[in-house]
C-alpha cells in the first residue's frame, strides 16, 4: 500500500496519534444499523477502526489518490466511497427511506440499514465553516455530528453572548444545534503539524428550536447585518433593516452592540422585519 503524503492544496492534516483516535471513537459510539458518514477519510485513521465496529461506512472524499487507495484496501461492500467535494456533496441522498436515489459508490451496494445519518470526520480547516453551513441546509436528515475542526472555530461555535468569539457563527450554530465542545487536540497529532490547536466537537440539531423565527431569511439578514462591523452599534449596523425606533420598541437598546444579543433577542429583531411579518 502506498504511502500518500498530505497535500497542502486540500488543507490536509493526517490524524496518526492512536490515542486520539480512540476517544473520537468513544465519544462518537458507533451502533450496529446506523447510517455512518466519515467526511475527509485521508489515509484511513478513523476509517479502520470505524469498519472494525462492523457497520457499513460511506466515505465522502475529495483527493482521488486516497479514494482510489481506499477502494483498494476496503471491501466494496463495507466501505462505500463517494469521490466528491463535500461541499457540494447531497448528503440527504444517504440517508435511507427517502425518495432521493443514493450517488453511485464503490460496487454500487445497498446503503446500510438506519435512520437519519451519523456524520463523523477530520474537517479541514480551509472548509470548516461553509462546510458546516452547508450541512445546516440538510439538517433535516443528520442525527448528529462529531467533527475535529480548528480550536478558534470550536470555540466560536460554542460561545455564549458577551465575549470576542461569539459572532454570527455562533447565533447561526447555536440556533439550528446543540453544540458540545468535548476536548481539545495538540499539533502533534498530525501529519503535518498544524500551526494551531484543534478541538473535537458534537453537534446535535434541536429536536425543537430554543427560539421561534418566522422567516430563517430574515434571521440570517439580520445576523449578517449585526455583526459585519463588530465595533459598530445595532443602530449603525441594522440601518437599512430595522430603525431605532423598531429596536426599542423590542425592548432593545440601538445603542449596544451585536455580541451582546442573545439568541432569542435575534429572532426578535428578525419577526419585527416586514417580511417576516
Amino acid at each position: 500500500m502506498p504511502h500518500l503524503q498530505p497535500k497542502k492544496r486540500f488543507g490536509q492534516h493526517f490524524l496518526h496519534d492512536r490515542g486520539i483516535v480512540q476517544r473520537i471513537l468513544d465519544a462518537f459510539d458507533p451502533q450496529p444499523g446506523e447510517t455512518l458518514v466519515e467526511i475527509g477519510p485521508g489515509p484511513g485513521a478513523l476509517t479502520r477502526p470505524l469498519l472494525e465496529r462492523g457497520a457499513p461506512l460511506h466515505v465522502v472524499e475529495l483527493d482521488r489518490d486516497l479514494a482510489a487507495q481506499l477502494r483498494t484496501e476496503f471491501a466494496p461492500d463495507r466501505l462505500l466511497v463517494h469521490e466528491a467535494d463535500a461541499l457540494k456533496f447531497d448528503f440527504c441522498a444517504l440517508a435511507p427511506h427517502t425518495d432521493v436515489p443514493v450517488p453511485r459508490a464503490t460496487g454500487g451496494q445497498e446503503r446500510p440499514p438506519g435512520g437519519k445519518l451519523r456524520l463523523i470526520g477530520n474537517l479541514p480547516y480551509n472548509i470548516s465553516t461553509p462546510l458546516l453551513f452547508r450541512l445546516l441546509e440538510q439538517e433535516r436528515c443528520i442525527h448528529d455530528m462529531l467533527f475535529m475542526l480548528q480550536k478558534e472555530v470550536v470555540d466560536r461555535m460554542a460561545a455564549p453572548p458577551g465575549g470576542k468569539d461569539y459572532g454570527r457563527l455562533s447565533v447561526m450554530i447555536q440556533w439550528r444545534l446543540r453544540v458540545e465542545k468535548l476536548f481539545d487536540v495538540r499539533p502533534g497529532a498530525f501529519t503535518p503539524p498544524p500551526k494551531v490547536d484543534s478541538s473535537v466537537v458534537r453537534l446535535v440539531p434541536h429536536t425543537r428550536p430554543p427560539i421561534q423565527v418566522h422567516d430563517a431569511d430574515a434571521f440570517a439578514r439580520v445576523v449578517q447585518a449585526a455583526f459585519a462591523q463588530r465595533r459598530k452599534t445595532l443602530r449603525n449596523n441594522l440601518k437599512g433593516l430595522l430603525a431605532a425606533g423598531a429596536l426599542e420598541a423590542l425592548g432593545i437598546d440601538p445603542q449596544r452592540r451585536a455580541e451582546t444579543l442573545t439568541l432569542a433577542e435575534f429572532a426578535a429583531l428578525a419577526n419585527a422585519l416586514p417580511s417576516a411579518a
